[in-house]
């Protein structure tokens, strides 16, 4: 019993650390601009087992120089209460979870904004019953530090937008050849449908699906508001 409680004491304070250490950088990144992220890191590790000289694309802007359109694009695309709830939808989880019993295979999320980019900036892409542990903590932490506007200014910032292109700048300018802060309302739909997959549709980007989740999302946009 003794060496069970030990042993017990040690992974709580290992857990307390690491959350700790986590919620210094959500508190750092108030006025800071993350420099990467652990999605990021993953990526350019792949890429560099073929080319050890290969780079990401990504450069931050700030939220002012995102065009209004991709943010209502990608919130009517990713999580339509965005900017009503507190980090989790729990209308659209029960939503996902009757759909995916329905179809008896994952087939919807019900993931936040919020959610995803605590899994992008500090979890690894393994699917295991802990890690979403991990999310909803993070999640909880997102949002008691930042406001609205700042966890979709990072998130705009940092989600993958195609093989080794992160970040809204570096994707307006590699499929439109225009600045963020330029985007028409039908490129920021396209994008936003690209969001779930984007590395498939940066070499498909005339699939069928694909120009059809467009024009649903952009008939969306009007009815969402971003922060």
């Amino acid at each position: 019993m003794r060496w069970f409680l030990k042993i017990g004491a040690v992974v709580l304070t290992a857990l307390f650390l690491y959350y700790l250490w986590i919620f210094g950088h959500i508190v750092y990144w108030r006025h800071a601009n993350p420099s990467s992220s652990s999605f990021m890191d993953a990526q350019l590790s792949r890429l560099q087992e073929d080319n050890p000289d290969a780079e990401l694309r990504h450069r931050w802007v700030a939220y002012d120089r995102i065009s209004g359109n991709l943010k209502r694009a990608v919130i009517a695309a990713e999580d339509a209460r965005f900017v009503d709830h507190e980090g989790f939808d729990w209308d659209g989880i029960e939503a996902a979870f009757e759909k995916n019993l329905k179809q008896g295979r994952i087939v919807a999320g019900g993931s936040t904004i919020s959610q995803q980019l605590a899994k992008n900036l500090f979890l690894s892409s393994k699917k295991t019953p802990w890690r979403k542990i991990d999310e909803a903590f993070i999640t909880v932490m997102l949002e008691a530090v930042l406001d609205k506007r700042r966890i979709l200014e990072i998130y705009l910032n940092v989600i993958e937008w195609g093989d080794g292109v992160f970040g809204a700048e570096a994707a307006a300018r590699h499929y439109y050849r225009t600045s963020a802060a330029r985007l028409s309302g039908g490129q920021a739909a396209k994008l936003a449908a690209m969001v779930p997959n984007p590395r498939y549709y940066d070499t498909h980007r005339n699939a069928p699906g694909l120009a059809r989740k467009t024009r649903i999302i952009q008939r969306r946009m009007a009815q969402v508001l971003a922060p």
